[in-house]
């Protein structure tokens, strides 16, 4: 709790830092001699943690959460569906019909994990007054802002990134920087920064600030290496040579090795609800946000339950044992509890919403009205409670980022077979889930029963299975299922066809940069990517640089 309780400090220290005037007269005279004129950078690396998950300290966790991991990326992979012609229709029916799906990143990832993260780098850099004191911070600092400004380009291709958050220093309409450029520079910061993280460093404070690893510098490492590895394979098809480079760099450093290595923010009931609650949770729960529990909100989605319940759906011997963890079953959720209908948590008996379709259009092929709530199953409600913790990064993704590596001769150092880590990977996905409910642990007997049945190679090419698992590994942090998917193809989804969309059938690939920016920043008209629409590409799904 007490990193909570520093966070709503840390909101107060940006306005004071961000405000004044520009002058250097005006500004000694804005002064107090009295007062307080160095911060303690723990409390904005708090506030940064927090912030890579559900928006940290921008004043609405469930905002994009709500919009754009759900809305957006779970329903365009076909994770979730719905049958809304609102607001979660933009990724299931390819309608863009709301601005917050395609601004909320560019909203709480820039401002929020931005500006804690550039006010870091500036105090313990050249002429700050923590300068050359918290060398872990600083460096677990640039991963952090790696990471953050790689999802952004994920999300939109060029965005500001070399001048983002240079308020104070009055870059008011930052350039636009191209995603390779981007790319290049957050690969040579975490090789730099990763190297330069040590236990020998005096590092005041950071063990208490970090509250994913408590100050643990190996697993910082470890972090850092396998966003490396991420960004390294998200380029790969169109930059064999760096991306060989930094596979290479990444394997010999070392990445995730387990579990334990998990990337999780830790999530509590309070202070505040809007800041220190997992904002996927309060998107679904009744009472909040209740995407999870209305009719026209999220089910879980066909293609989704279809592939967990495997080959035979009449029996549960070839079940992926994900089905329960996944799904909670057939029910009415309300806030006097979940109610699951007869038969509703059999495992045979649960159903996916088909993406792509509404009521009538449900009630039309039915051959008469279907209640949606009695039919399809619902996201687990044990996964949804307002502290969960939110999983930002996981081993199993990096085991499938070595195996595919391994297939395509990708780099160097990777030890073992593309099997090997494929085994690992579909072992390291299925047992991760337990830190929201003992329930959800997996037997090793389960996994190698999994495994026996869906041999690597045996019912699909190798690279379709290894595309496969990963988009399964990324359930509920659907924008690496989004990104993922967009760089390998894989699944093979089936675009839908719902009348009027505006992307002529095809699955989005892209947000749309805001309104707000596109009108005030004077660099957008030659900086963004274009076509600045959902369905445009970025450089490394084909786009331009």
């Amino acid at each position: 709790m007490k990193h909570i309780f520093k966070l709503i400090l840390s909101a107060l220290l940006v306005i004071i830092l961000i405000a004044g005037c520009d002058t250097d007269a005006l500004h000694e005279l804005n002064i107090d001699p009295n007062s307080v004129n160095t911060i303690d950078m723990n409390y904005f690396f708090t506030a940064a943690e927090l912030g890579i998950a559900s928006g940290g300290s921008a004043g609405d966790n469930r905002y994009i959460d709500w919009r754009t991991n759900i809305g957006m990326c779970a329903h365009a992979t076909q994770q979730l569906a719905t049958t809304s012609t609102g607001l979660l229709c933009t990724g299931d029916k390819y309608i863009d019909n709301d601005p917050e799906v395609n601004n909320a990143p560019f909203q709480f990832w820039l401002p929020d994990v931005g500006k804690n993260t550039a006010e870091i780098l500036k105090q313990t850099g050249p002429g700050g007054f923590d300068e050359g004191n918290k060398v872990n911070m600083r460096n677990a600092t640039r991963i952090i802002r790696a990471f953050n400004f790689g999802r952004l380009t994920d999300m939109y291709g060029s965005v500001p990134y070399s001048e983002a958050n240079k308020g104070i220093e009055g870059i008011f309409f930052p350039k636009y920087d191209k995603q390779k450029e981007i790319y290049t520079d957050c690969l040579k910061e975490l090789d730099e920064a990763t190297v330069a993280l040590s236990a020998s460093n005096a590092d005041e404070g950071f063990a208490a600030a970090d509250f994913i690893y408590d100050g643990d510098i190996i697993k910082w490492k470890k972090w850092g290496y396998s966003i490396m590895l991420r960004m390294a394979m998200r380029i790969s098809n169109v930059d064999a040579a760096m991306a060989a480079t930094y596979v290479s760099k990444a394997v010999a450093g070392g990445v995730f090795a387990s579990n334990d290595d998990n990337v999780w923010v830790k999530m509590a009931i309070g202070p505040s609800e809007w800041t220190n609650q997992n904002g996927i949770s309060r998107a679904m729960m009744p009472g909040d946000g209740a995407q999870g529990t209305s009719s026209g909100g999220s089910h879980m989605a066909k293609t989704l339950v279809d592939f967990l319940k495997g080959t035979n759906p009449a029996s549960v011997a070839d079940d992926d044992p994900r089905l329960m963890v996944f799904c909670g079953g057939i029910a009415e959720w309300t806030s006097a509890g979940f109610v699951p209908y007869p038969g509703g948590t059999d495992p045979l008996n649960q159903k996916g919403l088909p993406n792509g379709v509404d009521q009538a259009m449900l009630d039309v092929a039915a051959g008469g009205p279907v209640n949606v709530q009695a039919t399809y199953s619902k996201m687990n409600p044990l996964l949804l409670l307002d502290d969960s913790p939110f999983m930002i990064m996981n081993y199993a993704e990096v085991e499938f980022l070595m195996a595919e590596a391994l297939e395509k001769s990708i780099g160097t150092g990777i030890t073992g077979t593309a099997e090997s880590h494929y085994n690992a990977g579909v072992k390291g996905a299925m047992q991760m889930y337990t830190p929201f409910n003992a329930s959800f642990a997996v037997s090793d007997a389960q996994v190698a029963t999994y495994l026996a049945t869906y041999p690597y190679g045996g019912p699909k090419a190798k690279l379709e299975m290894i595309g496969d698992q990963m988009w399964v590994s990324h359930f509920m942090n659907w924008y690496e299922a989004w990104s993922d998917w967009r760089r390998t193809g894989y699944p093979a989804l089936v675009p839908v066809v719902f009348p009027n969309n505006d992307t002529n059938g095809q699955i989005p690939t892209k947000l749309r940069l805001p309104a707000s920016e596109v009108s005030g920043n004077p660099n957008y008209a030659t900086g963004a990517t274009q076509p600045d629409e959902i369905n445009g590409k970025v450089w490394w799904d084909g786009g331009p640089e």
